[in-house]
């Protein structure tokens, strides 16, 4: 009996589920929804939902079939489309590429690691499928470095392809990534999916424990990942940044490839107006206060912002200085703290509003304590120190422990 595409897809989830070499993407490959398309001619995600093109389906084997449903349960275990979108902003074909050639070395591995009922690789790749060994051990960023740049085609990754024709040619990743569709997921939802794939991973890792399973690097790794804070904020920091100068992303800057981020390395490149808001409420002492400072002067100096309005707030606005370009250096040295008070992040707004500050982005360090989290008219990152059961309602958060500082 032929098996239509819908009772494949679902064969080959419960085959995966079933092996002990992969019954930890158990959780991971029920996040989101999985559809068939008939008008998609690979397959395709936007970082939560998977849509399978029927005659792609059908013309792949069992093995490549598996190999297909990790390669997109891989994208979402990693975020791909949201941890990467600042380098999708520079090139979308080179950002699509560099995440597949990471990703399928992955792949195959653990097909040569685990074999199916018939001595073969229990996932292997689709014919196309981008994979070379040059770049094992490496990041997306890395990879994204050493890639070519692009002339024209090939924006939005879609179509299968092998891997071009050495220099100059173009690599054309086996399924499509859907990064309009993810843009348009609310904030709420993107919280919401990176909490249920986190959660997907530790429940696969209990239950790969309990069964006998093998237990997945992968998974373990994200486990125990620590995110590092100034990586975080520098890679806010880039994907706001809008560039009014004439610079190059061909020439890496040095400084950040150590932290996985691609920033250019032209000194002219400038963005607007920035904010930085620091708490200076009574939890705040000098220690993190000048922490918080030299990160934000050494992160200035790399973006060059036009103006830094850096605000010092309690319940109230209690310092406003104004550093512009060239001045960021200075910041440490004649910077002065002012307030003490109680917590109330929503005055930053307010000021904001009646002093007509109007910057690309807007940088709170605080310990969270607070009863709302303001209104907001740009991007927000929070920086919480040592309070990880503070989650604002609006903006990104980075959770700071007192030992990383």
């Amino acid at each position: 009996m032929t098996l239509t595409a819908e009772q494949r897809i679902e064969k080959a989830h419960i085959e995966i589920m079933r092996h002990g070499g992969f019954v930890a993407y158990t959780n991971l490959i029920m996040v989101g929804d999985t559809k068939i398309d008939d008008n998609e001619p690979t397959a395709r995600t936007n970082g939560r939902d998977i849509w399978y093109g029927r005659k792609f389906v059908d013309s792949l084997t069992d093995n490549e079939l598996r190999g297909l449903i990790l390669h997109e349960a891989k994208h979402k275990m990693y975020r791909h489309l949201d941890t990467w979108k600042h380098l999708a902003k520079i090139s979308l074909i080179k950002t699509n590429v560099a995440c597949d050639f990471v990703i399928n070395i992955e792949i195959v591995d653990e097909g040569k690691q685990n074999l199916d009922n018939h001595g073969k690789p229990f996932c292997v790749l689709p014919e196309g499928g981008l994979y070379d060994e040059k770049f094992r051990g490496l990041s997306t960023a890395d990879v994204f470095a050493l890639l070519p740049d692009y002339q024209g085609g090939g924006g939005s990754g879609g179509g299968s392809g092998g891997e071009g024709d050495g220099e100059g040619g173009v690599f054309k990743p086996m399924d499509h990534h859907d990064w309009e569709n993810a843009e348009k997921l609310t904030e709420q939802e993107k919280k919401e999916l990176a909490q249920e794939i986190d959660q997907a991973i530790r429940q696969g890792a209990i239950l790969a424990g309990k069964v006998g399973g093998n237990q997945n690097r992968a998974f373990t790794d994200l486990m125990s990942a620590k995110v590092d804070w100034k990586t975080a904020l520098a890679e806010f920091v880039s994907a706001v940044c809008k560039g009014k100068d004439d610079s190059t992303w061909a020439k890496p800057n040095r400084r950040w490839l150590q932290h996985d981020i691609y920033m250019p390395s032209s000194v002219s490149e400038t963005m607007g107006r920035v904010v930085v808001a620091i708490d200076t409420s009574g939890s705040i002492n000098d220690y993190i206060l000048n922490r918080f400072i030299s990160e934000v002067a050494n992160m200035m100096e790399n973006v060059n912002p036009e103006l830094v309005d850096l605000l010092y707030w309690d319940t109230r606005v209690a310092g406003h200085e104004i550093y512009g370009l060239n001045e960021f250096d200075k910041m440490t040295q004649s910077t002065k703290p002012k307030g003490g008070g109680g917590t109330d992040p929503d005055c930053i707004g307010k000021y904001m509003t009646k002093n007509n500050i109007v910057p690309e982005c807007a940088i709170v360090f605080t310990d969270g304590y607070v009863s709302s989290w303001g209104e907001w008219s740009c991007p927000v990152l929070w920086c919480i120190l040592d309070n990880k059961d503070a989650n604002p309602n609006v903006g990104s958060t980075i959770h700071i422990e007192m030992g990383d500082l």
